[in-house]
Order: structure tokens, then C-alpha cells, then sequence
């Protein structure tokens, strides 16, 4: 317990025994009527009598208790009666402020000072102090010891650790820097993919030029009070100045950058565009030698207000993608000294089973395997848990309750079959790592797990239908052995859909719209179509769907055609299969045809 809280419950049981006091004395204390009194006093019961200004008190003994009487009314002769009776008896001056205080101005004191309790511990929770401090600004102050991180504890992103490294330079030593006139840009903006680091490569950036670092969310500056974000940014650039010279980075600017006027056309005051022109008024006023850099990240640029980017405020984008082969091995080069990693571990194979994986998806891919190998009881991690560890983030936890029956078991077989076969027969570039009908995740009874031997970065046409072809081959193996159709194939068939849909609206690969673009992708980090932004009339959309439709149903032919010639091939493997649950890559090795 904090020292003013202790203060409350202290304040508040005085004030409680207190009150008890006065109830006591109440309980003890009768209000009567004056002839009441009088009757008491002919009968001789009174021992003691106070006379005030608006009241008459007398003590009453009965038996083994005294009670005290009152009445508001006195009597210019009651003190020669009290003398007739030799009653002992005192007149004086009483007051009752001391009494109206306590009833009367100790409650709402003290509801007031629970008001105020209760308000700074709210805003001391939701608004990172007191309600007199709710303008400063809520960034973390790191020294060059505190961040212990250098460019040494970060891989995979050469080029911008290159282009970086003149920014560290000028941080070390200005007067080097500026010899022939050049100066440091304003600012510069992370952009990339999720998880690839951004956060982490900016405090490596302060690490390693030993300067304080300032560390704050966009979404941190914007509260329920108008004027809090704008305050939070002045006072965020004036302790900057003071800490000269240093780093201030901004995490997720799109948070607080967004374009303005995006969100709403009614004009009006908006708390997010108050905060965004202090910032862009903050920028304008340092001085690009004052030693101050602002670094920010975001994975989605396009979204940021034009004013941000202009030259002169950030200067630079510096961009931290996806790694390559190359940069994966570096990165895991990195993690696996945490773990107690077995000797013959071949990161090689490792990084060419993870294609596309970010900094984060390679970090949890370690500590995953790890787990395995923990759970497992083994001295070491080795590449089976590995291998496992991938099968589990792509496909999900392996799910052995949920039980299928023989048949609905022999057409998943062939349906993950019809998969491998059609890859193995139609890509070189791609492995088949393993073929599984053993259930995973929310809803995969089976899966085939496919991998490219090599990083591709562009594709051709017969390359796009190929992956079509693949992707639509589990339900042409459903079909040719079953003559039916199943529910299985709704994944396959959504992403073979919005292939063939890229394939016409957006690469120019088919008919009549070879040379058109007819669908812009805005969001090209978080790959969704949500931000897609379309380019023609209804009577096109419906020659694009003809278009689809066409690329779709050659490829099925193409698959069934394929297994069709290979049918010998897909039933002995499905046979195996369906005995082992699993056949690996070693396995269906024999099935290549190169």
C-alpha cells in the first residue's frame, strides 16, 4: 500500500470513532418538554442542572444509570427554583459549532476527498500520473546502457544497417559530420513488414551511438481529453532538447499520422489532427544540428498524412523487408545461442524451410522447437523439432481426438495426395516437405506442406497457373477416384480464385486484358484486398469473372490430366499413406520427375 492510501484509512476510522463518540452521547441525552423537567424537579429527582443561553440540561439518576434531559426552552426563573432546591448547578456560554461541524461538514468532506481519491487513481492508471500531469508526455527514457542492444544482436537487414551507419556516425561526432556542410536528416521512418524488427533495429540505432533513446507508441499521445495529445508532443521535444543529443522513436506512427480528413467529413474539432499538427509544427521547429533524431515505424506508409513525408520533416525511408535465404540463416545464427542447439543442426535446411518468415516468425520458430525438445526429454535441440516446430505454426496443433472414419479417411488421403503428386510432377523449385492426413488446427484434416528451394521474386505466367493447378489437384483426385465433390477443398479453392483474379486484374496475364491493370494494391505490406481499389465498369467485372472462370477450369484440366496419367503413382502413395499417416520428403522422393 502506497503512503497516501494508509493517510485515507487512517483520516476515515478517526472520523468514524468520532462519530461514534457523538451517537454515544446521543443515546445518553433525551430531548423533553420544559414542564417534563419541571416535574422532575418537584419530585426531586434532579441532581445536577446546565444552564444555557437556548437550553436546559439536567442529570436524572435512576437506579445505577444517569441520564442527562434537555429542553429548548428556558425559564428567567428556573435559577431561583434550582436555588430553592439546592440543586447543584452551573450557567454558561455553550457553543454548538463544534457539534455542527462534525454533522454537518465532516460528510461532505469526506465524500469530496474519496471524489478525489478515486480520480487520481484513475488517472494514475489510465492516464500514467495525476490529472495535473496528464499533458506530459508518457515516453520511456532509455540511456546507451539500458537499451543493450547494437547493430551486432541484429541480422538480416544489411542494406539498412548500411545506410544507418552514417546516422550513427553524425550522432557520435556532429563536428565530423557537418565538415563540408551536410546535415543530419530531420527525421527517418522505419517501413516494413510486421515482425521484422523495426522496433529493435531502432534501439540497436541508439545502442550503438550511445545516445539517450526515447521510446513512445503513437497511439499513447491521443486521450479522452481534447489538447492532452498536442501537449504530450511539445513536452515529448522538450525533454528531447534537454537530453540532446538523442533518439526519439515513435512506434506505429500510423496511430497517430494518419491522412487527415480520412476518418470523417463533418469538419468539427479532432483530438488525432491536433496532435499531428504539433508534430509536424515540432518538426519544423529543430534544428537539424541540434543532435536531435526522430526515427518512427509503421507498416502501413500508405496511410500516412502527405505532410509527413515531405522532405524536410522525414527525410528518409528506410526499408526493413522480409530477410532473404541469407538474412534467415544470419537471424538464426542469432537466436539458437539461447538454446542448447545439437552439433549436426544444418541451419541451411532450416533456412530453406522458411521462406517468407520475419525476425519474429524465425524467433518463435526457435523457441517452439525448443519446446519440442523439452517436451520430449532430449538433451538437444535437433532438426526434427525443428521441423515439427514449422509443421505446428503453419498448420496448428496436431488435433489426434478428432477421429475420422474409414471412408472420410481415405478421401482426405487422396485429396493430400493429389496435392504432392501434381507439385511434384509440375515445380522443380519446390519441395514437398511432408504429407500429413492427421488433423490440425480449427478445421485442416490434412495437410502438404510445400517449400521453395530458393527465394523467387518474380513469376511467370505458366509458374501462376502451375500453383493454380496444385492448388485445385485435391479436389481432381476426389473426383477421379470418387466421382464426387467434398467440403475439403474451400480453402483451395478461395486462394486458387484470388490467384486467377491477381492474374487478370492486376498482372495483365490473360485475353483481353493482357496490357491493362484494372485493380490497384495500396497495402502491400499486410497483403489484403480490403484497401484494393477497382478500375472498371460492371460490364468488365463480368468479363473479368469469364476471364478467372477460364484460367481456373484449364487448370483443373491440367491437374486431372496429370493424375489421370499418374494414377498408378497417386493410389500405391495414398496406400502408404493411409498405413503411415505421414510420408515425408525422403518418401515421396521417388515420385519427382525432373
Amino acid at each position: 500500500m502506497n503512503r497516501r492510501f494508509l493517510t485515507f484509512l487512517l483520516l476515515f476510522f478517526s472520523f468514524l470513532m468520532i462519530q461514534n463518540l457523538i451517537l454515544t452521547w446521543q443515546q445518553n441525552t433525551k430531548e423533553v418538554s420544559f414542564d417534563y423537567i419541571l416535574n422532575l424537579l418537584e419530585k426531586q429527582q434532579v441532581s445536577k442542572a446546565i444552564i444555557t443561553q437556548d437550553q436546559l440540561k439536567v442529570l436524572v439518576k435512576e437506579d445505577d444509570s444517569q441520564t442527562w434531559y434537555y429542553s429548548n426552552r428556558v425559564d428567567p426563573e428556573m435559577l431561583n427554583l434550582l436555588k430553592g432546591q439546592s440543586i447543584e448547578f452551573e450557567q454558561k456560554q455553550e457553543s454548538e459549532f463544534f457539534k455542527n461541524l462534525l454533522s454537518w461538514i465532516i460528510p461532505p468532506l469526506l465524500f469530496v476527498g474519496l471524489w478525489f481519491y478515486f480520480m487520481r487513481r484513475f488517472a494514475a492508471k489510465n492516464l500514467g500520473g495525476s490529472m495535473m500531469n496528464v499533458g506530459k508526455s508518457k515516453a520511456k527514457i532509455f540511456v546507451e546502457t539500458d537499451t543493450k542492444v547494437n547493430f551486432d544482436d541484429i541480422a538480416g537487414v544489411d542494406e539498412a544497417k548500411e545506410e544507418m551507419q552514417e546516422v550513427v556516425n553524425f550522432l557520435k561526432d556532429q563536428k565530423k559530420s557537418i565538415r563540408l556542410g551536410a546535415r543530419m536528416p530531420k527525421g527517418i521512418l522505419l517501413v516494413g513488414p510486421p515482425g521484422t524488427g523495426k522496433t529493435l533495429f531502432a534501439r540497436a540505432i541508439a545502442g550503438e551511438a550511445g545516445v539517450p533513446f526515447f521510446s513512445i507508441s503513437g497511439s499513447e499521445f491521443v486521450e479522452m481529453f481534447v489538447g492532452v495529445g498536442a501537449a504530450r508532443v511539445r513536452d515529448l521535444f522538450e525533454q528531447a532538447r534537454k537530453h540532446s543529443p538523442c533518439i526519439v522513436f515513435i512506434d506505429e506512427l500510423d496511430a497517430l499520422g494518419k491522412a487527415r480528413g480520412a476518418a470523417h467529413f463533418g469538419g468539427g474539432n479532432d483530438e488525432k489532427e491536433q496532435t499531428l499538427n504539433q508534430l509536424l509544427t515540432e518538426l519544423d521547429g529543430f534544428d537539424a544540428q541540434s543532435g536531435i533524431l526522430l526515427l518512427a515505424a509503421t507498416n502501413r506508409p500508405e496511410i500516412l498524412d502527405p505532410a509527413l513525408l515531405r522532405a524536410g520533416r522525414f527525410d528518409r525511408q528506410v526499408l526493413v523487408d522480409r530477410p532473404d535465404k541469407n538474412g534467415r540463416m544470419a537471424i538464426l545464427k542469432v537466436h539458437i545461442k539461447k538454446i542448447q542447439m545439437a552439433p549436426d543442426l544444418n541451419l541451411q535446411e532450416i533456412a530453406d524451410l522458411t521462406t517468407g518468415f520475419t525476425g519474429a516468425d524465425l524467433a518463435n520458430l526457435v523457441n517452439e522447437a525448443a519446446l519440442m525438445a523439452t517436451k520430449k526429454q532430449k538433451k538437444e535441440v535437433e532438426l526434427e523439432d525443428f521441423q515439427l516446430a514449422l509443421e505446428r505454426i503453419i498448420g496448428g496443433l496436431e488435433r489426434k481426438s478428432r477421429l475420422l472414419n474409414a471412408f472420410e479417411r481415405k478421401v482426405v488421403a487422396y485429396h493430400e495426395m493429389g496435392h504432392a503428386l501434381v507439385a511434384l510432377s509440375l515445380e522443380q523449385d519446390q519441395v514437398v516437405h511432408k504429407v500429413s492426413i492427421i488433423p490440425r488446427g480449427m478445421g485442416a484434416l490434412g495437410y502438404t506442406i510445400q517449400r521453395p528451394t530458393e527465394d523467387r521474386f518474380l513469376m511467370k505466367k505458366e509458374e501462376l497457373e502451375n500453383k493454380i493447378a496444385i492448388l485445385l489437384a485435391g479436389r481432381a483426385a476426389e473426383e477421379l477416384i470418387f466421382q464426387h465433390r467434398s467440403t475439403g477443398a474451400a480453402d483451395d479453392l478461395v486462394r486458387a480464385t484470388d490467384l486467377a483474379h491477381r492474374m487478370v486484374t492486376q498482372y495483365g496475364m490473360e485475353g483481353e486484358f493482357s496490357h491493362m491493370s484494372l485493380q490497384r494494391q495500396h497495402n502491400q505490406f499486410l497483403n489484403t484486398s480490403a484497401t484494393a481499389v477497382v478500375n472498371y465498369s460492371e460490364a468488365t467485372a463480368a468479363a473479368i469473372d469469364q476471364a478467372v472462370m477460364a484460367i481456373l477450369d484449364r487448370c483443373y484440366q491440367k491437374a486431372m490430366d496429370l493424375l489421370k496419367t499418374r494414377r498408378s503413382d497417386l493410389e500405391s502413395y495414398c496406400a502408404r499413406l493411409l498405413q503411415t499417416e505421414v510420408l515425408t520428403a525422403e518418401d515421396l522422393r521417388p515420385l519427382r520427375r525432373g
